[in-house]
């Protein structure tokens, strides 16, 4: 075998691996679903029902704000068991002027706004939430972005859930595309979300019973906040960061996805870009903070999400890498190996299974089993999946130049651009 044959064959074994892999995590997470208790949302005892705190960072969300405050206000859930603070943090737009005229417009209910400069705030997401924090009154902490509109039930979910057992340190709930219909790129994020986000939550919750922390629509126990000293201003994926905090204090995280919050998606392709290639960052800082609980006794239960992560972003990335290169290099008669009809037959098989999996995960949401979409996966395999590559590749590559190079920039707000 040339060295050419033998890069293909480790690039091609790595990637059937993690196909398989996310294969056993639909099939679970499909199984999850169908376990799901369908029952109306939970009874709560009101004397006991803890108060709530629902935190919103927010940074110039003036086109969104006001919507998501309101959905937050309609809340099911009984109203003197819970408050909102808005951290409207050093935002130049007039999200200032909506909140107080939300303020007066509910002058009985508990909504607070934490008004911050570039002195206090503008640091990013995680340090809003730690000033927000310090005036939070409730026993469990919500945290939703800016730009969702959860549905009334939601909150009475996931509280049900962190009451009814002690072992939850968090309960997190499922988020949903409500701008799926604008154009090709959002009906390949709604698909995305639910395939490739959800699915995999329920998957690892219904193996492992492991689930990580998304940014939005999820509740954590005060006590947890407290004891961890708060959100890690360095992260900018500050969800997956402290889900592993929240692994090694012995808690589990429950997933429930009948707590469901509607969030915009990006609409043109230069907001996908950032926001996605800032995911990416971030999640590789976490990977590499943890990575040394592999090797710690403590850490067992937790084990499989750290390999998972790391052979996504490091195993994953790499073997799709060499695996196009190559290709370009043999179409292009500049490298040639023996085991290109053997991996012609595999990458025809990996579309076939990539479709029947993304098609299964979807069938979990009515309306959402069609035609249409199977052109939409179809599609998505040799467009939107190849996009994400080049994300994933310019996100370590700046990730590498920020940290090993000690090019990094201030802390600051990374925007994903709002759309009407």
């Amino acid at each position: 075998m040339t060295i050419t044959d033998i890069i293909m064959l480790a690039a091609t074994l790595i990637i059937w691996s993690l196909l398989i892999v996310n294969m056993i995590l639909v099939i679970a997470g499909y199984i999850y679903y169908l376990r799901t208790d369908p029952k109306d949302p939970p009874e709560l005892n009101e004397e006991e029902v803890p108060f709530v705190t629902i935190m919103v960072p927010a940074h110039n969300e003036g086109i969104v704000i006001v919507k998501t405050v309101e959905a937050l206000l309609n809340f099911n859930f009984p109203r003197d068991k819970y408050e909102i603070i808005v951290i409207n943090d050093n935002s130049s737009d007039n999200s200032a002027e909506l909140l107080n005229n939300l303020g007066k417009e509910y002058p009985d209910r508990n909504l607070h706004v934490i008004n911050t400069d570039n002195i206090t705030g503008g640091k990013g997401k995680s340090n809003a939430l730690n000033i927000g924090f310090k005036q939070a009154k409730g026993e469990v902490i919500a945290i939703y972005d800016a730009d969702n509109t959860p549905e009334p039930n939601a909150l009475r979910y996931l509280v049900a859930e962190l009451v009814n057992s002690e072992e939850y340190g968090a309960v997190v709930g499922k988020f949903r595309t409500r701008n799926k219909e604008t154009n090709i790129l959002t009906k390949f994020i709604n698909v995305e979300t639910l395939a490739f986000q959800w699915m995999a939550q329920a998957g690892r919750f219904q193996l492992f019973k492991l689930c990580t922390i998304p940014g939005t629509n999820f509740i954590v126990r005060r006590s947890i906040i407290e004891e961890i000293g708060g959100w890690d201003d360095k992260a900018l994926a500050e969800d997956t960061e402290i889900s592993f905090r929240i692994y090694m204090m012995g808690y589990k995280i429950k997933f429930q996805p009948k707590a469901v919050t509607w969030e915009q998606e990006p609409q043109t392709l230069s907001v996908w870009f950032r926001q996605r290639t800032r995911w990416v960052k971030g999640n590789i800082y976490v990977i590499v903070k943890n990575a040394k609980l592999l090797f710690d006794p403590k850490a067992r239960k937790i084990r499989f999400d750290i390999l998972y992560f790391l052979s996504i972003y490091f195993l994953l990335m790499t073997s799709l890498v060499l695996s196009d290169v190559f290709l370009v290099l043999s179409v292009s008669g500049y490298a040639h190996t023996n085991l290109q009809g053997f991996s012609n037959s595999l990458w025809g098989l990996a579309v076939i299974l990539f479709i029947f999996s993304t098609f299964l995960s979807i069938s979990t949401e009515k309306g959402e089993m069609n035609l249409r979409n199977i052109g939409v996966i179809s599609l998505m395999y040799v467009t939107y999946s190849q996009m994400w590559l080049v994300v994933a590749a310019y996100g370590m590559f700046m990730y590498i130049k920020e940290n090993v190079f000690h090019k990094q920039t201030a802390t600051k707000w990374y925007k994903t651009e709002r759309f009407k």
